[in-house]
């Protein structure tokens, strides 16, 4: 068995975030995919991996991770830390981030009359105190089966969700029920991390406030309160978005060709206070810099043609790919993605999947450390003096 497919076959056990079966929302808009793919095939992303590089820990400072700059006009790359991140950035730019929360999602509960066990994924609240939910084994959630997850919360299946897969679930509790969610649930780690941190706010972003995600947006993960600081003393503004990270963004690729693939849709808002200062400071020359892909997803989302920011809130399902003409975003702080994965077709978009592939043949022979809890990366048009670190 060739090790391309060894690495995807492992990929692939661990479903790429969860340990359940991965759903499709049915029901949601068709992604919008990028033209000029150039019938590119979903192999054409694929990059071998050493195991050992997936970090399975996040740094002991989260902003001491390392970080690899990338010239996107000369092809030029450095090595560097994450506060070099200062020096890339310049007075006239606005730095965009995603302030979604993730929630303890994952419950475990047991059926009390046979002593069952069932792994339940809140994905959505639908209304009141009704989700729809991933749930494993898949085919013992049977309607009216009632699972205990803690003395003070349970759930009870109320019958099959609108998307392939899902479950509508009914959570039975008394009390606050944040207070008892966070008592209850577990963090939703991706299961190729395997060492358990006991301090579950390494896996959300200082900036996180508005609960909803089932999992972070992992490139704000290297930001201290002090180095933001240090960014905005240097003049660069801070404008913050919300994506609620959800299925969508990390559902692996299974067509052949990337353009058959549908992107499923996430919760985002814009306000109009981030929608004027992104295109004040876009007005006078400024760069627009996104932490991350999902504040990429959002703003493109919002744009129009012309690249002005639009306030506003909605399900997105925005697919890019090699191609696509970004109207918006300037420049990309981001982690190292899986092979063949919606996130590494995204970065490649900046570039090309021909640089972007060699950017990471560089990324694992210098030893960096990929996914959620690893390094980052800067992508952008950069001066000779910021790519040589001067």
């Amino acid at each position: 068995m060739s090790s391309r497919r060894n690495f995807l076959l492992f990929c692939r056990e661990m479903a790429i975030l969860y340990p359940l079966n991965f759903a499709l929302y049915q029901n949601r808009p068709p992604g919008m995919a990028a033209k000029g793919c150039n019938n590119l095939k979903t192999s054409d992303f694929y990059y071998e991996l050493p195991k050992e590089l997936i970090a399975q820990t996040p740094a002991a400072v989260r902003s001491a991770s390392r970080l690899l700059l990338y010239d996107r006009l000369t092809g030029g790359i450095r090595d560097g830390v994450f506060t070099d991140i200062l020096r890339c950035l310049r007075p006239e730019d606005v730095l965009v981030r995603n302030t979604t929360r993730v929630i303890p999602a994952r419950l475990m509960g047991l059926r009390e009359e046979t002593g069952g066990k069932m792994e339940i994924l809140l994905l959505r609240r639908v209304e009141g105190d009704t989700w729809e939910c991933l749930c494993r084994p898949a085919k013992r959630a049977k309607a009216g089966h009632v699972y205990v997850i803690s003395p003070r919360l349970s759930a009870e299946i109320l019958g099959d969700a609108p998307m392939e897969g899902g479950k509508m679930v009914r959570l039975l509790y008394e009390g606050i029920f944040e207070e008892i969610l966070d008592q209850a649930g577990e963090m939703p780690l991706p299961p190729y991390i395997t060492e358990r941190s006991a301090d579950s706010e390494r896996y959300q972003t200082v900036y996180a406030r508005q609960r909803g995600s089932a999992a972070a947006p992992t490139a704000g993960l290297h930001f201290t309160p002090e180095l933001l600081d240090a960014i905005r003393a240097k003049g660069t503004a801070v404008a913050d978005v919300l994506l609620h990270v959800g299925l969508g963004t990390f559902r692996p690729v299974g067509e052949e060709n990337i353009e058959d693939h549908k992107m499923h849709a996430e919760f985002y808002q814009v306000t109009p206070e981030t929608a004027a200062l992104i295109n004040e400071r876009r007005k006078h020359g400024g760069r627009i810099v996104c932490v991350g892909t999902t504040s990429v997803r959002t703003l493109e989302s919002v744009a129009t043609e012309d690249g002005r920011v639009l306030p506003g809130s909605g399900f997105t399902s925005i697919y890019i790919t090699p191609g696509y003409r970004f109207k918006a975003v300037d420049a990309l702080v981001t982690n190292f993605h899986l092979p063949e994965s919606t996130l590494l077709m995204l970065v490649s978009a900046l570039s090309s999947r021909e640089e972007m592939l060699r950017v990471y043949h560089h990324a694992v022979e210098e030893r960096y450390r990929f996914f959620s809890f690893g390094d980052a990366m800067f992508i952008g048009d950069m001066r000779p003096e910021e790519l040589a670190g001067e």
